[in-house]
C-alpha cells in the first residue's frame, strides 16, 4: 500500500472526519447548463460529486486513492439507490479514455500534471470544473499545510486555456471547516470559434 493511500485511509477511517453532502457549489449551480451523459469524479473523497452528477442522471465513474472514501461513498449511494461506479485508484495508474465524458469534476486535489489526460478525455463540447486551493497572502483555514499543494494564481487557468473558459475566479470563500483561498474554473472542450453560452439563473 501507497504512502498516500495510507494516509487518507487513516484520514477517511477517522469518524470524525466528515465531508459535506452537498456538491461544490460551482456544480449546483451549473448543473442545468451542463451537457447530459457520462461523467467521472476524480478524487471522489466521499462521494458528494458523484452522487450529485447520479441523481441528475448521469453515468457516473468516481476515482479516489483511498479505500475508506470508496467504501463511506458507496454506503451513501446505497442509501440514496443510486448507481455509480466507484474505482479505487491512483489517478496516476489510471488510463482514461478518450473524447468520453461529458461532465469532469475535480475538486481539491492537485493535478496539474494529469490535465492533459483530463482534458483529452472531454467528449466534443464536454465541461470539465475544476476546483483547488491557491497559495494566499491572507488568512485561511483550509488546505494542505505544504505550499507545494496548493497552485499559484492562475497556474489552473493557464494549464485550460486550450478549453473554452466559460468561468474562473480566485477568491476566499466558506467551505468545510473554514475558510480557504480557491480557484474555480468551468472550462469546455470546444471545437469551432461559435459557441453556445448559456444563461444562468441568479
Amino acid at each position: 500500500m501507497t504512502d498516500e493511500r495510507e494516509r487518507w485511509n487513516e484520514r477517511y477511517g477517522d469518524v470524525e472526519f466528515e465531508l459535506p453532502d452537498k456538491p461544490i457549489p460551482v456544480l449546483e449551480r451549473r448543473i442545468a447548463t451542463l451537457p447530459e451523459g457520462r461523467a467521472l469524479d476524480v478524487a471522489t473523497g466521499t462521494g458528494r460529486n458523484a452522487l450529485f452528477l447520479a441523481e441528475h442522471g448521469y453515468e457516473v465513474d468516481a476515482i479516489d486513492i483511498s479505500d475508506a472514501a470508496i467504501e463511506r461513498a458507496r454506503d451513501r449511494a446505497d442509501e440514496r439507490g443510486l448507481e455509480v461506479n466507484w474505482r479505487r485508484a491512483d489517478l496516476a495508474d489510471v488510463e482514461l479514455p478518450t473524447d468520453e465524458y461529458d461532465v469532469l469534476t475535480v475538486s481539491f486535489f492537485a493535478a496539474l500534471e494529469r490535465l492533459p489526460d483530463l482534458k483529452d478525455a472531454l467528449a466534443p463540447g464536454g465541461v470539465l470544473i475544476y476546483e483547488h486551493h491557491l497559495r494566499s497572502s491572507d488568512p485561511v483555514e483550509v488546505g494542505p499545510s505544504s505550499e507545494r499543494f496548493r497552485y499559484r494564481s492562475n497556474d489552473l487557468l493557464r494549464a485550460c486555456l486550450d478549453l473554452t473558459i466559460l468561468a474562473y475566479a480566485e477568491r476566499r470563500r466558506p467551505v468545510a471547516g473554514g475558510t480557504a483561498a480557491v480557484a474555480t474554473l468551468v472550462a469546455r472542450n470546444s471545437r469551432d470559434g461559435t459557441q453556445s453560452y448559456p444563461t444562468l439563473e441568479e
